[in-house]
């Protein structure tokens, strides 16, 4: 009883948020404006001579004082909203990090064949939280779709399989699209970086617009989706990065040792969970040879046509150190 008491993971500031400040920075600058357009609003209707209709006066009065004051306040509402969500997701992020080391620690001391089922049943439930957050927060943080119905990152792109309309005399749709540019495509496999991020954004929607770039794509955010329910992000992985020349092997077809230096994911957690997940998860295991497979026939088309410099660039896109940690536990670089 002693031993399972101590595997239990706690977890200090999840659940103790306190009550937020009932009057903050936000609201303080709210009431100030509310009372500047009053004085305003109020000194103009009485220095006005009065020759209107009343009734028409006095929707005139409630349009131009009251309209206002409720957009400063939803104004204020929804930043004050904002902050908080930031803060849950920054603490669940917090609680996932410390129950992943709980998880992997356990794991290495061999004390249990199996983790504790209360470690991942909390996982489950913070990753859920989690998402939930970043949903409402991009919800606020105003993310526009494009024209046409071309969606963010996160959500699968359409027309990447084998539905594009094709013109008369049986001409795919895509042929007539100009080639993708390595910028774009490099930008793409990124992903934006932020809900303001428009560059990250049309460059994706240019690459949804290439079949095989949104083949990639698709595959990408898979495995990124699915890494995620583990805690395992792609910011917070450093590789040892790879020269060019490297890559450039890979790309034409070689294996083994020459190449050995892609693998350059040295987390061991991150490593340790994928792992785990590769052996017990079907469903991960084929999402992940899927896209190590989309990955090798990308790298190979965009090999020849790219500099150095656009090589690097290429390697250091999230969807590449995705491909480093995934390559690593599925035996690709040995």
């Amino acid at each position: 009883m002693a031993d399972q008491n101590q595997a239990r993971p706690t977890l200090p500031g999840l659940y103790d948020r306190g009550v937020e400040a009932g009057v903050t920075g936000v609201e303080m600058v709210a009431v100030a404006l509310t009372v500047f357009w009053l004085g305003l609003s109020g000194w103009y209707f009485a220095a006005s001579d009065g020759g209107t209709d009343s009734s028409l006066r006095f929707l005139l009065v409630l349009m131009v004082i009251l309209l206002p004051i409720a957009l400063i306040w939803v104004a204020a509402i929804t930043i004050r909203t904002s902050r908080v969500l930031r803060d849950e997701s920054a603490r669940l992020q917090a609680a996932v990090d410390a129950l992943r080391q709980a998880y992997v620690s356990q794991a290495q001391t061999g004390r249990q064949d199996q983790p504790h089922p209360g470690i991942l049943k909390r996982l489950d439930e913070i990753s859920g939280a989690q998402r939930n957050v970043e949903a409402t927060l991009a919800m606020l943080g105003g993310i526009r779709q494009a024209e046409g119905g071309t969606r963010p990152a996160g959500a699968p792109p359409q027309g990447s399989g084998e539905d594009q309309p094709s013109l008369s005399l049986g001409t795919p749709a895509e042929a007539l699209q100009p080639p993708l540019a390595n910028a774009d495509f490099i930008r793409a496999l990124h992903f934006p970086e932020t809900a303001e991020d428009e560059d990250g954004f049309a460059a994706l929607r240019r690459a949804l617009k290439d079949r095989n770039a949104a083949r990639l794509i698709q595959a990408a955010q898979d495995v990124l989706t699915l890494l995620s329910q583990d805690g395992i992000y792609m910011d917070d992985l450093r590789p040892d990065m790879a020269r060019p020349e490297v890559w450039r092997a890979f790309a034409q077809g070689a294996r083994g040792r020459a190449i050995a230096g892609l693998g350059g994911v040295r987390d061991r957690s991150s490593l340790a969970l994928a792992a785990g997940r590769m052996k017990q998860d079907p469903i991960f295991r084929d999402a992940a040879h899927h896209f190590l497979r989309r990955y090798d026939q990308s790298l190979a088309a965009f090999e020849p046509e790219a500099s150095d410099e656009e090589i690097s660039a290429f390697a250091a896109t999230r969807t590449s150190r995705a491909f480093m940690l995934l390559g690593r536990v599925a035996g690709t670089f040995d």
